[in-house]
């Protein structure tokens, strides 16, 4: 096919192009950070729709979060309207009014994105079960209809722990809610049924969390419910128990494509095997006419091994896709290389770090912009120090750059406990900031009450949110009251809704709360009655108003309050938008909507201020200039990884994302002490990742004054002491006269032409007698892991650590 004839091809690099052409069989994509590879998605399902006359309703493509879904859909919109009015208008966007491109939108949303299957892989296959989960047949006869609801990790929880503390009368210290949880969901990602934990279940308490496990189960389903792992797992099983089930599913999905291939778990990739192949093993799958599984990512990116992603699904395409078709047997594969983000020398120090991994698929990332600043080092005292260098080299940039904004700025770390003097600093020097990572709107008190009123409407088998209501706003309903009816719904087996809503019930059970279960009853109703002719964000105005959620809280007429209806002014707003965004938007669509809303979902990087956020969190975002602070053995790489390859290597692709996200300035930060988990203050030493970048990539390693000294000076007018450390510093914010040492620490190494080696026996100062356990660098540029007689392992540098060889006899 000749390029130039279609402008979905135009502007592509050659890769990129290769990748978008692609029409039968199947394709990997090994997409480096900022390489394009939204652009080569968007491209793809637009030129499969226009050049290979593909149907929109048979491409299923399948995002990481919900947001990139959204986006992903409003791009293609784009570029298939900006398509239709150079065809008829022959004129370029920009000069095309709004009103018409409003028109031609709308026409490329009725006519392609509304039949477009885009989203995640739980809210895709939440969407599949809506239409054939009443097929599924459950071995222990459970069952669930298409209005079943989903429990986010809250409702999941409660649930584990009424079940703990109720049903089996077990210690909730002994088996915390979160932790067994954690060990069902760890099960369910694994395809493990509750019969087979019994079996593989060691000791006493693997027995009783497979128990637990087992009345979760059918907790779920008397509720009518699903939680998010059930989302992925009861697929699984409903397509491959149902062979109907899954060849309509097959023959409507000719075309898949995944994005962040990385981060899939094994029931993820059963599910793409399965719509892929209708069942068929994929390395003896032929089929591939009119039919292909493209999948786009990075291992140097998969930082998510703790929500059971494994990037060696990605690793095995080759071998688990073979492509008959081909001449040695084996998947095409396209690597993008061309990075459009970061300068050279950002991408010149990733590529070495990540070169020290073997677990990869080798790529290199070539800069397409220029040269730019070498990357700025500094070490300081501790963890104090580290946040006012930080604080001070970026107000030292804003006075040098009238241009810069706070929001171009993102200051990273590996666990949150490190942004608390992070932040303590900005507030001193009132720079306006946001730490991504709190509290989840949905998550929220007042919109999870508002939200399970809507639920029950729909479910009425939905005891949780029955529960969570039934007494909100107070109704004078008792604990005794409700334990009663749960005791006789429980006893009777059927849900709690058929007792509460039971006049008889009511008058027999009630006793001085049955005014307000009467009360209740009656607004459950006449809420129903609204149900079917009612958009979401109507009937959620009805709910708080009839409920008299809203009118409590203007009563109650304190800041507080105040913030809650806000929110729950918010939720509306966020159904405003889901109706915008779904041509026929009932209460059930926007439910499932809210459920699975995520924290990435909504990164909010806007408006002029700082961001603070993990490491973990910024994936997918991108600043012009980046803080990477904490750059130690023990936090950055963190304890656990130090003795397993694996973890270590996972830890050095995170520290690969972490510089990947600055476009055009990075600075790194590490300390010689910190205090760590609220205790005593311990020696530290720089990253081993640290001595992976080209010394000649970096420039500084200079330590600034001590957090001793930060403290006193803060005693001290704040201008007095800016203008003096404004002395000490030059143009570049770090002052090249600085001592390296502060604080000189005894020292008494090996002998001469002597090295540290495994095994060394040392005596500390402070920490008695230890072994060597580790050396990490090499040369100078060397620390070692000591373990000391009834402590864990600490990590030191030889030439400052208060240490001395212990000779053997």
């Amino acid at each position: 096919m000749n390029q130039q004839s279609n402008s979905f091809l135009d502007g592509l690099n050659n890769e990129q192009s290769n990748a978008v052409n692609h029409f039968e069989g199947p394709l990997l994509v090994v997409a480096g950070a900022g390489s394009g590879k939204t652009r080569a998605l968007t491209h793809r399902i637009a030129h499969l729709i226009t050049e290979y006359k593909v149907d929109p309703s048979e491409i299923l493509a399948v995002t990481f979060t919900n947001k990139a879904a959204r986006e992903m859909k409003e791009r293609l919109e784009l570029l298939l309207a900006k398509r239709i009015a150079k065809y008829q208008l022959d004129q370029p966007w920009s000069s095309v009014s709004l009103v018409e491109q409003n028109q031609f939108r709308t026409r490329i949303y009725r006519e392609v994105t509304k039949d477009l299957w885009i989203g995640t892989f739980h809210a895709l296959f939440s969407k599949l079960l809506r239409f054939d989960i009443e097929k599924f047949v459950d071995k222990e006869g459970l069952k669930w209809t298409k209005y079943f609801s989903i429990y986010d990790e809250t409702d999941a929880q409660s649930l584990i722990k009424e079940i703990i503390i109720q049903d089996m009368n077990l210690d909730p210290k002994r088996f915390e809610p979160k932790k067994v949880r954690w060990a069902i969901s760890n099960a369910k990602n694994q395809g493990i049924l509750p019969d087979q934990f019994t079996q593989s279940a060691e000791g006493q308490r693997g027995k009783l969390i497979a128990q637990v496990y087992s009345l979760y189960r059918k907790a779920l389903a008397a509720n009518n419910a699903l939680d998010f792992d059930d989302l992925l797992l009861l697929p699984v099983q409903l397509l491959k128990q149902n062979e109907q089930v899954r060849s309509y599913w097959h023959n409507r999905f000719k075309h898949l494509l995944v994005d962040e291939y990385q981060d899939t778990n094994w029931t993820q990739y059963e599910l793409i095997k399965l719509l892929v192949t209708n069942g068929i093993n994929p390395s003896f799958f032929s089929s591939w006419s009119k039919r292909s599984v493209f999948v786009v990512g990075d291992a140097d990116q998969s930082i998510y091994s703790f929500r059971a992603a494994d990037f060696r699904i990605l690793m095995g395409f080759q071998e688990d896709f073979k492509n008959k078709n081909s001449l040695q047997g084996l998947s095409n594969v396209v690597k993008l290389e061309e990075n459009y983000r970061s300068t050279s020398t950002i991408l010149d120090a990733a590529n070495s770090l990540i070169s020290n991994n073997k677990e990869r698929l080798d790529k290199v990332l070539k800069a397409t912009r220029g040269e730019g600043e070498l990357i700025k080092l500094t070490r300081c005292d501790d963890e104090i120090s580290e946040a006012e260098a930080v604080v001070h080299r970026l107000r030292l940039l804003e006075a040098h750059n009238k241009d810069l904004k706070w929001g171009d700025i993102a200051i990273l770390y590996r666990t949150n406990a490190q942004s608390r003097v992070i932040e303590e600093s900005l507030v001193r020097w009132n720079i306006p900031y946001i730490v991504v990572g709190g509290l989840r709107f949905y998550d929220r008190r007042e919109v999870k009450d508002i939200l399970a009123y809507l639920r029950l409407l729909i479910n009425p088998s939905d005891s949780v949110s029955l529960l969570r209501i039934l007494n909100v706003p107070k109704r004078g309903i008792g604990k005794t009251t409700v334990q009663r009816f749960s005791d006789a719904s429980s006893q009777l087996g059927i849900p709690l809704w058929e007792v509460v809503s039971d006049p008889e019930a009511i008058r027999s059970l009630g006793g001085r709360s049955a005014k307000g279960l009467l009360k209740f009853k009656e607004l459950i109703d006449d809420l129903r009655l609204s149900l079917n002719n009612t958009e979401p964000s109507q009937l959620i105005q009805l709910v708080m108003e009839k409920s008299g959620y809203i009118s409590e809280l203007i009563a109650t007429a304190t800041d507080e309050a105040e913030e809650r209806r806000r929110n729950l002014q918010e939720l509306v707003n966020a159904s405003l938008q889901y109706q915008e965004e779904n041509e026929a938007a009932d209460l059930e669509g926007f439910l499932a909507t809210a459920a699975l809303a995520s924290d990435a979902d909504k990164k909010d990087t806007a408006h002029d201020r700082i961001t603070l956020m993990t490491l973990h969190s910024s994936k997918g975002l991108e600043f012009p200039i980046v803080c990477l602070v904490g750059l130690e053995q023990g936090l950055f790489p963190s304890y656990r990884s130090l003795d397993d390859p694996a973890s270590l290597e996972e830890e050095r692709r995170l520290c690969y994302v972490g510089l990947t996200r600055a476009k055009e300035r990075l600075f790194l930060f590490h300390a010689t002490e910190r205090r760590i988990w609220g205790g005593m203050r311990e020696p530290a030493v720089s990253s081993i990742f640290l001595s992976e970048i080209p010394s000649e990539l970096i420039e500084g390693d200079i330590q600034l004054a001590g957090g001793a000294a930060l403290r006193r000076e803060r005693r001290m007018d704040r201008l007095t002491r800016v203008d003096r450390r404004e002395d000490q510093l030059n143009s570049s914010g770090i002052s090249k006269n600085l001592p390296t040492n502060a604080v000189r620490r005894k020292y008494s190494g090996p002998a001469p032409g002597v090295s540290w080696e495994v095994g060394n026996k040392v005596l500390h100062s402070a920490f008695g007698e230890g072994e060597v356990t580790h050396i990490f660098g090499s040369g100078e540029k060397i620390s070692i892991a000591i373990k000391f007689v009834g402590m864990g392992p600490k990590i030191l540098d030889p030439r400052l650590a208060p240490i001395q060889p212990i000779k053997d006899n």
